[in-house]
């Protein structure tokens, strides 16, 4: 058997409070959603004046970037590439740049999507909270 690592409470609350602190420093009301290797939600905080949608959009793009183990931009590019198809990809929804997979020694476990900005602003705010765990 193979050992796993896993995001622990204090793992979470680092992230959210590090992403959090990138947005508000930029001045970015966003919604940011933590989910385990399985895309389940484990966090979610939709900050003052964040649009009701993005706390909908933020788990979907942590989601599509836990399954998928890359970023959800990847997606993205590859539908505006003229890759239409995967939009009937089954259970990926979040098909937007903003979801960030946390990786471990090669093993997924996890992401953070962002809503509520450019889709740019919401992955580098995601990414702000993955480097509070030291990844």
């Amino acid at each position: 058997m193979k050992t796993k690592h896993v995001l622990e409470l204090a793992d979470l609350k680092a992230i959210a409070a590090a992403a959090e602190a990138e947005a508000l420093k930029n001045n970015w009301a966003v919604s940011i959603a933590v989910v385990d290797d399985g895309g389940h939600l484990l966090w979610l905080q939709r900050l003052d004046g964040a649009p009701p949608i993005s706390a909908h959009i933020a788990p979907a793009k942590a989601n599509t970037a836990a399954l998928g183990r890359r970023e959800s931009r990847i997606y993205e590019e590859m539908i505006n590439g003229g890759r239409v198809s995967f939009l009937s990809a089954p259970d990926l929804k979040g098909l937007l740049e903003g979801g960030v997979p946390i990786m471990k020694d090669g093993q997924c476990l996890g992401a953070v999507g962002v809503s509520g900005v450019k889709s740019a602003e919401d992955a580098q705010i995601a990414r702000a909270g993955i480097s509070a765990i030291g990844l």
